[in-house]
């Protein structure tokens, strides 16, 4: 089947609420000799806070990876609404804790997208990750270790990285899990002021609270998307246990 990827130029400040960001349809896609994503039919609000909830191998992290443009879909038709790349965040636990990375080489290898690696960062490439870095509230920490922190930092400095890329599409895997609730909080108000600012985010979790303060949730299973709309009307007791069969 034909697979097309298209890109319409369409600003933050133009786009609107509620207009998709990125629309699938038909769209599957997995691993060498193994499909986990099966025929799904999607839109994902600009502008908004989606939340992919679902059991391990359900397929959050494989959308994840075709939204961000890692893993290539085998059918289906996939349309990005934007004009710049998506912005990436990994699972903490992804990133090796030898890495011999301090916060903020961490936060600036946001910008080797734009840069290069091997490419002096420019005097604006500097101010752009320092805002990052005071948005999320680790410019003290900057000299630090990426190994040493604790979770809530760690994840922090890797939203940060995220923000530096400037992108108004940020996907994020599992952004929360694990860590305590004051980490989590802020993580969730920083979200929403992205939002506000003309970002559009999508987090993969398994953390129901977060995912009940999203806009819109996409309810996967097996692979298949069992449902999708308000989180306070699909995440229910009833819902879940039609759905919801952990690995």
């Amino acid at each position: 089947m034909k697979i097309m990827f298209k890109k319409h130029g369409v600003s933050p400040a133009v786009a609107k609420r509620g207009t998709p960001r990125v629309r699938f349809t038909g769209l599957s896609a997995g691993y060498p000799g193994r499909t986990v994503l099966h025929q799904l039919d999607v839109e994902i609000p600009a502008l908004a806070i989606t939340a992919l909830v679902g059991p391990n191998g359900s397929g959050k992290s494989t959308l994840l990876g075709v939204l961000a443009g890692v893993i290539r879909p085998t059918s289906g038709e996939l349309r990005h609404v934007g004009n710049r790349p998506p912005a990436f965040v990994p699972q903490r636990g992804a990133v090796g804790d030898a890495l011999p990375l301090t916060v903020r080489q961490t936060v600036e290898m946001g910008r080797w997208g734009a840069r290069g690696p091997w490419r002096r960062l420019t005097r604006q490439d500097h101010a752009t990750v320092d805002t990052a870095m005071e948005r999320l509230g680790i410019t003290d920490l900057a000299t630090r270790q990426l190994g040493e922190l604790s979770g809530g930092q760690r994840q922090r400095a890797l939203i940060a990285q995220g923000l530096a890329q400037e992108s108004d599409l940020l996907l994020l895997d599992e952004p929360t899990t694990g860590l305590d609730a004051e980490a989590r909080d802020r993580i969730a108000a920083l979200l929403t002021d992205l939002v506000a600012d003309g970002v559009t985010v999508v987090q993969a979790t398994h953390d129901l609270e977060a995912a009940r303060s999203a806009d819109i949730c996409l309810l996967l299973s097996d692979g298949r998307l069992a449902e999708q709309g308000d989180p306070e009307r699909l995440l229910t007791p009833s819902t879940l246990a039609r759905t919801w069969q952990p690995a």
